[in-house]
């Protein structure tokens, strides 16, 4: 019943060349006010969901607002989480990049671009009204009848690297594994990735496993399948590209990328990996079967 109460919109749903895409109908396809960054998927209120971060931003460039979309596969319908912070009893918005998102179960795992890795509650999501629904939205004004659902931060866990993006971790048989990929993003090619356990209890830290600096320029995402690591990597208003190989050997993959692609998430059940891009008037979720990326067999 939540899904039937909370859902709208329907972003499209398409094949194409065997990939499976989502695009929005809405102004969400062409706004330069939200821009979508991560992507992963998990399970909510009983359905497989494909989860979208955004962030929200004004002329300046400052960052408002960030919130968390979550798409049913089956039925394509989405729902809208913002994300926010308690401050003196107050919630407000979380006012991050949300690069990248890793899911597990109820914790959702946001990069905080520059400060470490915040941690959000799925299991307690409520509705908030009003002036404070407009407030966690980034809105000015009043707007009768304005509502949101909201999700609230419940750590930040301070990580020795930018945390531009992270990723999530598989074994060879698609078992999940409780790591991740933390990553930076930079213009030149000396940006890191560190392999990083989770953490654990109340107070918990990321413990570093590993580091590594594949020598990549521009990288948006990163994630792992065994012993191949996948990262994405933009070009501006050209398709991205996709680097696979063990840590040491990337190589560029034939497989393109959206234009302006971002975060990356494996998808064992559905057997493909998920990109999107973030540039208006091209803004796509995109599936990529396992098999055009070597993952069959």
């Amino acid at each position: 019943m939540f899904w039937s109460r909370h859902s709208h919109g329907r972003p499209m749903r398409r094949r194409v060349r065997e990939t499976d895409e989502f695009r929005w109908f809405t102004a969400r396809a062409w706004t330069t006010r939200w821009y979508p960054q991560g992507v992963d998927v998990g399970s909510w209120r009983g359905r497989r969901t494909l989860a979208v971060s955004w962030f929200r931003q004004d002329r300046s460039g400052s960052h408002l607002a960030s919130r968390v979309v979550l798409i049913d596969l089956q039925r394509s319908r989405h729902i809208d989480i913002a994300l926010a912070i308690e401050e003196d009893g107050e919630l407000q918005p979380a006012r991050i990049h949300t690069g990248g998102i890793a899911w597990f179960g109820d914790r959702l795992f946001a990069a905080a671009t520059g400060q470490g890795i915040w941690e959000f509650d799925l299991g307690e999501v409520c509705e908030v009204r009003g002036a404070v629904a407009r407030r966690l939205r980034g809105i000015s004004g009043r707007r009768p009848g304005a509502r949101s659902l909201v999700a609230v931060r419940t750590q930040v866990h301070p990580v020795a690297l930018r945390c531009s993006f992270l990723g999530r971790l598989y074994d060879e048989d698609g078992t999940p594994l409780p790591r991740v990929l933390i990553g930076e993003f930079r213009a030149d090619d000396r940006g890191r990735i560190g392999e990083f356990a989770l953490p654990e209890g109340e107070g918990g830290r990321f413990e570093e496993r590993d580091r590594f600096a594949p020598g990549i320029g521009h990288m948006q995402g990163a994630v792992r399948w065994g012993d191949r690591v996948f990262v994405s990597q933009s070009d501006g208003m050209r398709p991205g590209t996709l680097w696979s190989g063990p840590v040491g050997a990337l190589a560029p993959h034939p497989t393109a990328l959206p234009v302006g692609c971002e975060d990356l998430a494996l998808d064992p059940e559905a057997r493909m990996l998920w990109s999107l891009g973030e540039h208006p008037r091209r803004r796509v979720v995109r599936g990529i079967p396992f098999a055009r990326i070597g993952l069959e067999g």
